[in-house]
This record gives structure tokens, C-alpha cells and sequence, in this order.
């Protein structure tokens, strides 16, 4: 048995693979099994379970030859981000839709539908939306990034409904705090915003104050993407998609977290520069989401945002003691 990571040197791919070698996550991985982690970089995890193969994830040759007849499980996180896909669509289409498809063909060969968990974004909605998004929501993306996640969304459903995969399409929520540099993403400023004033660095909020954030911490986006591998597929029925929970949180809000955290010395590092470009996408997304379905199912979101920017914390104080 193998299982396939997709984006496997990126942030979440990392983490993602981090946990699927812990003991906690056997009955994803048996002892027997290996991670096969593909990236334009090699995964700097170091584990005899892990083989790490660099390649274009939209290489059709390439997959299928990774995409085996031992392959139970496949996660499908690699994307070109949401700022650096509408500057440039020719590459969001090759790397967040023609990969997409090309590793769906992949799957498609095998004798045995193999699971795939898709992460695709709330950037598939836009336009005129409800205080509250329901699961019949129609999607409406106003971003190239959004459009290229929602024609993923809709051919993992095809895929899944002719038998070709099991697939699993969870939205992912804003992630804060992630780690590391900032990256092309639009919503990268909702990580640098917390990051950079703990690490005593000055950082930009491109939005208004009283933007609205639907946001979950990396901790809880690798434990619902497992959890999300775990299920059965009679429990999600013909509806694959599922909306994973997060905390809905104004930009201020998350600055007064980070001020009860870290002090007003931590927010006064935060500057307040418009950016239309940044806000037009931003602000298209949805803020709060019914989680009737995803709750039944298991799902779970962090306690508030206080709780995210203490995990970070810490983060930092382990990292720096080693």
C-alpha cells in the first residue's frame, strides 16, 4: 500500500506527511507502507517510509508511473497559490487544473479506485453571499485561483461518481498561522498580520479592519484532512464536497488577539497600507460557514483565535530552543 502527496516539500504537504509517519496515523500508513511525496523540490523530511521524487506534478508520464497499483490513498495539495494564479493564468491553469485532471487520469488506470482527498479553497465562492454559507451555496468564484479550484471540485465528483476514485473534496479555510516566509498568496497577509510582530517584525495589512476571515490553524487542517482520509464513503453518500470548519474573525479581532499575546508593542508593528488588488480577492470569499454537516461527520475547528496565536507561540519557543 502507498499513499501519493502531492505538494509534498510545500508547508502543508510537509505537515501533512509529518503526521502520516506519526504511530497515531498507522491505520493510514501499516507498517508495510510507504509515502510517496512529488514536488518541484525534494521533501526534507528524512524517513526510510518516505521516497521523495522531484517532477512536474502535471507530468502525465510521471504519474502514472507514481500512481501504482499499490496506491490506496492519494492527497492532492499541489497549487499555485491564489495571487501568483491571477498574475499568471497560464501557469494557474497548468498547475491547478491540468495537473488536476492529469493525476485524476493517473487514478483512473488503476484496476482499484484509490482515494484521493482534494484541497480546494472557499475562494470557489464570490459574489453576493449570505452572512452564513450553507452547503448548497452555488459557487461563484471571483478569482482565477477560485475558478481553477472549483473546476477541480466538479471533475473529483465526476471521477468519483463513474468509480474512477473515491474522492474527498475539502474546502480548506484561510490558514494561520503558517510559518516561514510570506508567500504569493492573497490571503498571506492574514499569517504576516500575527507572524512577523512575534518574531518582532514590522507587517503589513493590506485590508480593512473590519474584514472578516474564515481562518483555521495548520494544526486543525492536517488533522481534518486526515479525518477526511478516514471516512467512509457511505457517510458522505453522492455529496463528496465538504466545507471544513474554521473561526470567523475580523482582521481587528485578530489584532487584539495578538495584543492580549504578545503586547501593544506586538501590534504596533502591524502598518495599514491599502491594496486594492489584494482586498478584491480577499474580500470575495466568504466569512462563516453553517458546519451542520461537517460536525456530524466528525470535523472539528479550533476553540478562537487566541488559542491559534498561542499555538504559534509556542511554535516559535521550540523552535528556537532547538
Amino acid at each position: 500500500m502507498n499513499i501519493v502527496v502531492t505538494g509534498g516539500a510545500g508547508f502543508l504537504g510537509q505537515r501533512l506527511i509529518h503526521a502520516l509517519l506519526q504511530s497515531a496515523a498507522s491505520d493510514l500508513l501499516p507498517a508495510h507502507a510507504r509515502i510517496v511525496s512529488l514536488d518541484r523540490v525534494a521533501c526534507p523530511l528524512a524517513d526510510p517510509r518516505l521516497l521523495s521524487r522531484v517532477g512536474d506534478v502535471a507530468d502525465s508520464a510521471l504519474l502514472d508511473e507514481l500512481i501504482d497499483t499499490e496506491t490506496a490513498l492519494v492527497f492532492h495539495l499541489a497549487a499555485v497559490v491564489s495571487g501568483q494564479a491571477e498574475a499568471d493564468f497560464d501557469l494557474g491553469m497548468r498547475v491547478n487544473l491540468d495537473a488536476t485532471r492529469a493525476l485524476l487520469e493517473a487514478c483512473r488506470q488503476r484496476a482499484r479506485a484509490p482515494k484521493l482527498v482534494f484541497a480546494s479553497s472557499l475562494a470557489v465562492f464570490g459574489g453576493e453571499l449570505p452572512e452564513r454559507v450553507g452547503e448548497d451555496q452555488a459557487t461563484m468564484p471571483q478569482s482565477s485561483y477560485g475558478a481553477q479550484k472549483a473546476i477541480g471540485e466538479l471533475l473529483v465528483a465526476e471521477y468519483s461518481r463513474k468509480g474512477f476514485i473515491d474522492g474527498r473534496i475539502c474546502r480548506l479555510p484561510t490558514i494561520s498561522v503558517r510559518p516561514g516566509a510570506p508567500n504569493a498568496a492573497a490571503s498571506s497577509f492574514a499569517s504576516g498580520i500575527i507572524r512577523e510582530p512575534l518574531m518582532g517584525l514590522p507587517s503589513n495589512c493590506p485590508v480593512p479592519l473590519d474584514t472578516r476571515l474564515w481562518l483555521s490553524s495548520p494544526e486543525r487542517v492536517i488533522a481534518n484532512l486526515l479525518h477526511a482520509a478516514r471516512l467512509d464513503a457511505a457517510a458522505l453518500g453522492a455529496q463528496r464536497t465538504l466545507n471544513l470548519p474554521g473561526i470567523s474573525v475580523t482582521v481587528e479581532q485578530m489584532l487584539d488577539s495578538l495584543e492580549r499575546l504578545a503586547g501593544e508593542q506586538a501590534r504596533a508593528l502591524v502598518t495599514h497600507q491599502h491594496d486594492p488588488r489584494v482586498a478584491a480577492i480577499v474580500c470575495s470569499w466568504p466569512s462563516d460557514f453553517d458546519l451542520q454537516r461537517a460536525t456530524a461527520l466528525g470535523f472539528q475547528g479550533d476553540v478562537d483565535f487566541d488559542a491559534v496565536v498561542a499555538a504559534h507561540q509556542r511554535y516559535l519557543e521550540a523552535n528556537a530552543a532547538r
